[in-house]
């Protein structure tokens, strides 16, 4: 049963979003008894035009001064709140590489932040940072958006297609349910071709019956693998692809289940991973479950393999968080 280790990493950028992920982080750490760290990364990018007038008024330094007052204020408010701060890292450079090279420094067993990330065309072009830590974390990461769903949720449903990485998800969503008192249900989704091929009354119906009732028996029995975890078990269930089959019509079709009682709830789901090519392509169901979810979302890699943050293929040369931290505080700026 994957359990939370004794680190959990909260990347804040001070908005709103990150707000209700603070909360969210504390809660957490408070009811496990894990290590809060909090993580502020900022990249200093000035303007093209008049670039030294703005290198003047807008240098490093005073973007670090402005970073390390956000970074204070934020834990100045993490403490009024009942939290705990084990350390707070400040870091220059990229987003998402920082805090994915400060949670691999801590070895974190999970990384809380919120959706917000960049708008219209750099959106579309470069992702938000959370997706961009979704894609490359080698941790799980709880993705948490303001709105009319409060933390803590009073459900949660697990997404469970047999792969390791969702079984890792569902056991580690059902510590966090435990923690938090919430109902649970595991469900998979089957493709709607089944269900029109099941209802034909031929062989061929009668095998994918069979199919069907197997994996329903297999979902039984990971259920009941959970109940202890979450001091209930969970109800556990096929639901059939309502939309096109494919990642479409199952990132639908599980925010459907999701939103059937109306009740906050948290989603979980394992990372499959795509290439970046393809993923800029047709996406990926938990791309698509975070960016359409009001509520949280619980996302579990699908491996530990250290990935280029350009390409998402594995890295052939080691370089430490350390190394690339170091490329991007030239000048004497501390990055943390």
């Amino acid at each position: 049963m994957k359990e939370l280790s004794g680190k959990i990493l909260l990347a804040t950028d001070g908005s709103e979003d990150a707000a209700v992920a603070t909360l969210a982080a504390i809660d957490i750490a408070n009811r496990s008894g894990s290590e809060l760290h909090v993580v502020h990364a900022f990249e200093f990018v000035p303007p093209r035009e008049y670039i030294s007038v703005a290198l003047r008024v807008h240098s490093p330094f005073t973007s670090q001064r402005h970073g390390r007052h956000l970074l204070e204020e934020q834990a100045e408010l993490i403490v009024e709140a009942g939290g705990e701060i084990a350390e707070t890292h400040l870091c220059i450079g990229s987003p998402v590489d920082q805090i994915l090279c400060v949670a691999e420094e801590l070895d974190a067993g999970l990384i809380v932040m919120g959706s917000r990330g960049l708008g219209g065309v750099k959106r579309i072009l470069m992702g938000s940072v959370s997706e961009g830590v979704i894609h490359h974390a080698r941790c799980p990461v709880l993705v948490v958006r303001p709105g009319n769903e409060p933390w803590p949720p009073s459900r949660v449903m697990i997404a469970d297609d047999f792969s390791e990485n969702a079984r890792m998800a569902g056991d580690l969503a059902a510590n966090i349910g435990g923690l938090l008192g919430a109902e649970a249900e595991l469900v998979q989704v089957y493709p709607r071709l089944l269900e029109t091929s099941r209802e034909k009354g031929s062989e061929e119906s009668r095998v994918i019956e069979e199919v069907l009732q197997s994996a329903e028996a297999k979902l039984r029995e990971r259920a009941a693998n959970l109940e202890g975890a979450l001091g209930r078990r969970p109800e556990a269930k096929l639901v059939v692809d309502e939309g096109t089959d494919g990642i479409d019509g199952i990132a639908m079709t599980l925010l459907d289940v999701a939103q059937e009682t109306g009740e906050p709830t948290l989603i979980a789901l394992g990372s499959r991973g795509l290439g970046a090519m393809q993923r800029a392509r047709v996406g990926s169901v938990s791309t698509k479950v975070v960016r359409a979810h009001p509520g949280p979302v619980l996302i579990y890699p699908r491996d530990a393999t250290p990935v280029t943050r350009e390409t998402g293929e594995p890295v052939h040369e080691e370089r430490s968080c350390s190394d690339r931290r170091a490329e991007n505080t030239e000048g004497g700026v501390v990055a943390r």
